[in-house]
């Protein structure tokens, strides 16, 4: 009994934390190089606001869809079951910290030559197996940092999907927008066509003008069943992003919409929060934290395990005598286990954690500077496809004048019909310009949210209260702390 109290006292005072490990601090700049070059704002942005940022197209059908993909994707069904999944890992971690307690019955009839004896049992087993050094709880840490970097990496695909829903979108509605230009432009070349036709008959022109306009209408009718199939293979895209069916959209995206366009002034949040609202950065994180604990949980495994059990029961050989107080047993047992030559075993499963702590850095610092990377890259994007878009409008409104003008005097034999063929091709190629730059502008707002870490509640994050602390101050190497 002694040598109980004397292991109990021994599991309540020297069960300690483990020393905190040196943190690593990476530059991140104070502001965005492109923010001025893209028209935006220098005003902080919360996480909430940009949690449904595809609100700011002002497309109720565009938030439908994005909705309905956050709940019903294949891929975000199964990381939310991923999540569950390390929740129970965490679950059974802790639950190695407690005591377990069992129960048996136990009925045993035996023969020995002539003799026959019976023997009934009925008892209660209880084992503990303190935490000495701290694995089980640095195993437990690195359950809920796992569980954490579950979240996050939930976080991190309803990001990506929601970003994927609203680019097919923005190409869906572009491609309908190309194929209506198309159409219009069409029209507009069978009647250069027809007037060419009567030219000829009349015997102002020849065939070869006639053939050009045949050929210049063609190319153009060309064109729809392309944009047709991509118009399809979008909404199939769409369908399937949402978990349905590809063909389950082709009613409700049968209507002709414009592109989506968002509300130009943005209000960028600086890098240091971005980061913090990145759920990708965020999961890299709770990496190395997980790494970090189990680099200490194999450390602590070097040194001597303590284990308590007993039991306690009812023996008798018939059923009746199980309630004599004659009939009970009892039994304790006190031990400790300690490797004494395991070849080195111990010691090189601490070094493969810290290896796995070390490629957890780095994939840590990969997400920190791609973070920064994508939303370089978006400004720079938003901000020439915006200048772009300005230049390519002015273009396409002297490009129709100049057509109908050339259309109104070669139908009155002031122009050859090489001006009015030049000029159709002129005005074509810049309203489809338009239209295909005014997507890319639509584009380069989806790719600077999701860079800037919306599309998730960071609010629902385990790890939200640390949110204050910097991003990049993380724990970069574990010393092993030995027994205490």
């Amino acid at each position: 009994m002694g040598c109980v109290v004397v292991l109990l006292s021994v599991c309540a005072c020297t069960t300690v934390a483990p020393p905190p490990a040196p943190l690593l601090s990476m530059d991140v700049p104070p502001h965005w190089s492109a923010a001025d070059a893209a028209g935006a704002g220098a005003a902080g942005v919360s996480p909430s606001s940009l949690a449904s940022w595809w609100q700011r197209f002002d497309d109720p059908l565009l938030g439908d869809l994005v909705g309905s993909a956050l709940q019903a994707n294949t891929s975000v069904v199964g990381a939310q079951a991923a999540l569950r999944q390390s929740q129970a890992f965490r679950d059974l971690a802790t639950a190695a910290l407690w005591p377990t307690l069992g129960s048996s019955a136990s009925a045993q009839r035996s023969t020995a030559g002539h003799s026959t004896g019976n023997s009934f049992r009925l008892g209660l087993d209880a084992a503990w197996t303190p935490d000495v050094f701290g694995a089980g709880r640095a195993a437990v840490d690195a359950g809920e940092a796992t569980v954490r970097a579950s979240a996050a990496s939930l976080g991190d695909l309803q990001v990506q999907i929601a970003a994927e829903v609203a680019l097919s979108y923005v190409l869906l509605r572009t491609a309908q927008a190309r194929f209506a230009i198309a159409v219009d432009n069409l029209a507009s070349q069978q009647e250069t066509l027809q007037i060419t036709q009567w030219r000829e008959q009349a015997g102002l022109v020849t065939s070869l003008e006639s053939e050009q306009a045949r050929a210049a209408a063609e190319q153009t009718r060309a064109l729809l069943p392309a944009l047709q199939t991509s118009i399809e293979q979008t909404r199939h895209a769409l369908a399937v992003l949402t978990g349905q069916v590809p063909t389950a959209l082709a009613v409700t995206l049968a209507e002709t919409r414009p592109v989506p366009q968002a509300d130009p002034a943005l209000a960028l949040s600086i890098p240091a929060q971005t980061l913090r609202q990145r759920a990708d950065v965020r999961a890299a994180e709770y990496q190395v934290a997980a790494a970090l604990a189990s680099v200490r949980e194999a450390d602590a495994r070097r040194w001597p395990s303590f284990a308590i059990g007993g039991s306690v029961g009812l023996s008798a050989l018939t059923a009746g005598a199980l309630t004599n107080g004659g009939s009970v047993v009892s039994s304790l047992l006190a031990s400790v286990s300690w490797p004494v030559f395991d070849s080195g075993a111990a010691r090189a499963q601490v070094r493969v954690q810290q290896a796995a702590l070390d490629q957890a850095q780095q994939v840590y610092r990969a997400a920190v500077l791609g973070a920064l990377k994508e939303v370089e890259d978006a400004l720079i994007a938003l901000s020439g496809d915006r200048q772009r878009l300005l230049s390519l409008r002015n273009a396409a409104d002297a490009a129709g004048n100049a057509a109908l003008l050339a259309r109104q005097r070669y139908s009155s034999g002031l122009v050859d019909f090489q001006t009015v063929l030049e000029t159709q091709r002129t005005q074509f190629g810049a309203q489809d310009s338009v239209a295909s730059t005014s997507a890319d502008v639509s584009g380069d707002l989806v790719r600077l949210f999701k860079a800037l870490g919306g599309g998730w509640r960071s609010d629902l994050d385990p790890g939200a209260a640390d949110a204050a602390r910097p991003a990049a101050d993380l724990a970069t190497t574990a010393t092993p702390s030995g027994p205490p």
